[in-house]
């Protein structure tokens, strides 16, 4: 370590003030600059206990000036906490504690409430001070296992001597090679993704689909007609329909104004019969002839001479019919639309094809309070919903690291729970979570930090196709809520598609952003008006409850026994109503009320040492698991009075409450199939027992789960690694078939508890929904990564009444699954991610702006050198492969086996029909 002496002209400065103020310390005066100062967090050993794992801090000081032995507080965000923050009789947190007590420093919980991912760490006496020039590794045990880049620390900033933080770039490492680095533990047998591991995997030849099969998701019953097709002429277009479709002869018009040039006027009365387009309905319409009209359903034909009738049961049917149109159009007229010259026709294959949905609820979930998505970032994902059949978009508006929503009347819970940043006491905001705050915009409390995502990620241009390193620096929305109009208008842009918009309001836990602003208000009101400041109040601020949430919260459960939680949430639902009501065409169904996870440590925790529990006639003496259904049943019948149906977590079912209560008609969603856990079998249970039940499965179903295990990947992991065949696979009647192995890549024995489903229980199977929890989903960019193509697989298997039958593996060694699978990646390759590429919001009334193309995950190629061959494949056939020879400056197309023995390094890479590329890695001679 080099001692580099202070310049002679600083050092005379420092002793002149040294002299004026005899008591301040040169430490406390002179340090380097915040952007002075470089950090890299590494990943050593995961060896080293059960549920922890040593990582390391290297602070690099590039100023003229030392960062001193006392003065400073460098503050950061973790989802992978520090041991040394656990209980004092932890005997991990006490090695913890020691460990970095050894190096003289502290690192402790930075907020006031010790509550969450924020920590800090500050010197205490015998630190030696980093001269400039130096480099300090600082070692840190941290709890549970980093797999992935995004797990690292997060969101650093430093304050001096109590002044205002300013931000510190901080860089990660990772060894994908490194076990020490990648397992878990020594139980953890699932593999790095490499290329020869993916050239395994990639079995997929290409092959020619049928009609119905370019569709996704894929038609009930397609039959072409003897190869002839129709010229559809943008010039002589036209639409009909009925007054009752005006609202579908309208997306039908944008949709097509958007890839052909032509007017496409409805019931002009003049149109061409070969370029007309019929719209109708048709109440009896049967598509599977089993003598029951099916809702949803929709029958299609395009004839050369009498031009294209869509007919549905109903206006939905005849909206999911658009949808078929708008994907048979030819890729080549998406590209013109949005490259060069719009075309002036489109070519269509002469056909009839019959399709209805297999599943009434088909859905996905968007998370926006963890981290905040625009308005016009989820007016576009509504219409790619729309797409692929998607009826129903749940928003998790409000949760404990954000309230997402205006409500009048009470206005603190977007003047402070929209907001986080630097505030450790929170007075004002929320503290800053998963290192977002306000982005790169002010207001926030930290100074310093990059202007622009270009600058977070060390002036790289990020490609979103996997991890940057801007995700750790104040990438990611933490402001942001929806105005009333906001929200009124996202409801009339769904209604518009026939997609129902279910919000989350996640009760009593989950709950943390909605406390702390109603304590915000209560301290508004508390000097001028006692009534005021407690009505909406929703802790016992003599509560000593002790617990700690699976995301560190010890202060995120509403209290039952007040009059207030309930005054709160009845004024939350009853403007949440108004705002339905005020847009006549938005379904009024189900609202998500919560009640999953609450904190598990033991019996009596969560509200045993309230005096106000006590206080209350109703809710004294009662035991946890007994509050718990006392508040549950009256959170419910406040949804039910205010018109909406309940929805909830299927913990409300399985373990929160005593199993006896009675919470009404309820509409349970169930996440927690983790294999090993013991509740995999529990929605089919409930399913058996009449409830309607919605499948979320983790394990196949949430999008935020990293695609593979690789540490550029983006994602979680604690469910296991979900990919778009995982999504393709779900088998929504025998989920057991899809426990082949669990997180770790081990093999899934049998439970004998377990139950199947019966027949009355596939009945209750209310349908599928895709998850996106958003402590990751960062931009908008991140977000369609990690829900395209993923969410093609939760539409095929929502929508395609025919599944693949389980059988024994056919000479090729493959079963009906795998064939299924091969046709569907040919589909993905071919036709749908091409359209992808060029694909635009049908923005009717011109509410986005303009957008183009998503953002989908593009799959790294699978590679093998042998005998110095290079051969490459692909997970999507259709996708074109490139290989480099010069360290990435040319890419040549790859067209089969090459010769590539004379080069030391060979990088490999997909591109995509528009020509972006998925990430770039080198294949090991």
């Amino acid at each position: 370590m080099n001692k580099v002496k202070l310049p002679l002209k600083l050092l005379t400065i420092a002793l002149a003030s040294s002299m004026a103020m005899p008591t301040m310390a040169l430490a406390d005066t002179y340090h380097p600059q915040a952007e002075q100062l470089d950090l890299l967090w590494k990943v050593i050993d995961h060896n080293i206990g059960e549920n922890k794992f040593l990582g390391s801090l290297t602070i690099t000081n590039n100023g003229s000036e030392a960062l001193g032995e006392s003065g400073w507080s460098l503050y950061y965000s973790s989802v992978r906490p520090p041991a040394s923050v656990l209980p004092l009789d932890s005997e991990d947190g006490n090695l913890a504690r020691e460990e970095i007590a050894a190096q003289n420093l502290v690192l402790k919980n930075a907020d006031v409430s010790k509550s969450g991912d924020y920590f800090v760490l500050e010197p205490v006496a015998g630190f030696e001070p980093i001269h400039p020039g130096e480099s300090r590794e600082i070692f840190i045990t941290a709890q549970y296992w980093q797999m992935l880049k995004n797990d690292s620390p997060s969101g650093f900033h430093i304050s001096f001597n109590g002044d205002v933080p300013r931000a510190v770039s901080v860089d990660v490492k990772m060894d994908p090679s490194d076990l020490k680095q990648t397992r878990q533990s020594i139980h953890d047998t699932m593999p790095v993704q490499t290329p020869l591991l993916r050239f395994d995997e990639n079995t997929t030849a290409t092959m020619d689909l049928a009609l119905e099969n370019r569709v996704v998701p894929q038609l009930q019953s397609a039959q072409d007609k003897d190869g002839a097709f129709l010229t559809l002429l943008g010039w002589m277009g036209a639409i009909n329909a009925p007054d009752s479709l005006n609202k579908e002869a309208l997306y039908l018009q944008s949709a097509l104004q958007d890839l052909i040039v032509g007017e496409f006027p409805i019931n002009s009365g003049q149109a061409d019969t070969a370029n007309l387009i019929t719209l109708k309905l048709n109440p009896s319409l049967d598509t599977d002839s089993d003598g029951t009209p099916d809702n949803e359903g929709y029958r299609i034909e395009i004839d050369p001479f009498d031009g294209i009738v869509i007919e549905g049961k109903d206006a939905s049917g005849v909206f999911y019919g658009i949808q078929t149109l708008r994907q048979l159009i030819p890729q080549d007229v998406y590209k013109a639309s949005v490259v060069g010259n719009k075309m002036q026709h489109a070519v269509l294959p002469a056909m009839s094809a019959l399709d209805a949905p297999r599943f009434e609820y088909r859905g996905m979930m968007l998370d926006v309070a963890r981290n905040f998505q625009s308005k016009e970032t989820v007016l576009k994902l509504i219409d790619l919903l729309a797409y692929y059949k998607i009826n129903k978009f749940e928003i998790n508006i409000a949760n404990d690291e954000g309230w997402r929503i205006e409500i009048p009347g009470i206005p603190e819970l977007t003047e402070f729970g929209s907001k986080r940043g630097f505030d450790t006491e929170e007075t004002t905001m929320l503290h800053t979570f998963m290192g977002s705050s306000n982005e790169f915009q002010s207001g926030d409390g930290i100074e310093g930090k990059p202007s622009n995502v270009v600058e977070a990620n060390n002036g790289v241009v990020p490609e979103f196709q996997g991890f940057e390193i801007a995700q750790q620096n104040y990438l990611g929305k933490g402001w942001g809520y929806y105005t009333v109009e906001d929200f009124k208008e996202i409801l009339k842009y769904a209604a518009d598609r026939h997609i129902d918009v279910i919000l989350e309001y996640d009760f009593p836990a989950h709950a943390r952003a909605a406390i702390k602003a109603m304590e915000y208000r209560y301290n508004k009101y508390k000097d001028s008006d006692l009534v005021e400041a407690n009505r909406y109040r929703l802790i016992d601020p003599q509560d000593e409850s002790q617990f700690y949430t699976p995301q560190f919260y010890t202060d995120n459960l509403v209290n039952p026994s007040l009059p207030g939680t309930y005054e709160f949430l009845n004024k939350v639902i009853s403007e949440t109503k108004a705002m339905y009501d005020a847009v006549p065409d938005a379904e009024v169904t189900r609202l998500h009320g919560g009640g999953d996870e609450l904190p598990h440590l033991g019996p009596n925790e969560w509200w045993a040492k309230s005096p106000a529990i006590q206080a209350n006639p109703e809710t004294a003496g009662k035991t946890d698991a007994e509050l718990f259904d006392y508040f549950f049943v009256k959170w419910a019948n406040i949804i039910r009075q205010n018109g909406f149906q309940m929805a909830s977590w299927g913990d409300v079912l399985t373990h929160n409450g005593t199993g006896n209560a009675d919470y009404g008609e309820i509409f349970p969603i169930f996440w927690n199939n983790v294999w090993g856990w013991g509740n995999e079998h529990q929605s089919y249970v409930f399913a058996n027992q009449g409830y309607k039940v919605v499948l979320s499965h983790a394990t196949n179903l949430y999008f935020d789960l990293a695609y593979n295990k690789h540490p550029d990947e983006i994602g979680y992991h604690w469910a296991g690694y979900t990919d778009t065949k995982k999504t393709f696979e779900y088998r929504p009647f025998n989920i057991y078939a899809n426990g082949k192995t669990d997180k770790l890549g081990n093999a899934v024995p049998w439970n004998p508890v377990w139950v199947h489903l019966s027949e009355e229980g596939k009945s209750n199977v209310s349908g599928l929904q895709g998850q996106l929890f958003a402590e990751n989903a960062k931009s908008p960019e991140i977000m369609e990564y990690l829900v395209f193509p993923k969410l093609l697989g939760v539409a095929e298997r929502a929508w395609v009444t025919d599944m693949p039958v389980e059988d024994q593996p056919d000479v090729n060694g493959k079963t009906a699954m795998d064939r299924a699978w091969d046709v569907f990646s040919n589909t993905l390759g071919k036709h749908a991610l091409a359209k992808l590429e060029y694909i635009q919001p049908v923005d009717t009334y011109n509410q986005i702006g303009e957008e183009v193309g998503v953002n989908y995950r593009i799959p790294l190629p699978g590679a093998v050198i042998e005998s110095g061959k290079l051969t490459i494949n692909t997970r999507f056939p259709g996708l074109q492969n490139q290989y480099s020879l010069d360290e990435g400056k040319t890419w040549i197309p790859y067209y089969g086996s090459v010769d590539v023995s004379h080069t030391a390094n060979v990088k490999t890479r997909s591109v995509t029909h528009s020509g972006r590329s998925s990430r770039v890695e080198s294949v090991q001679q």
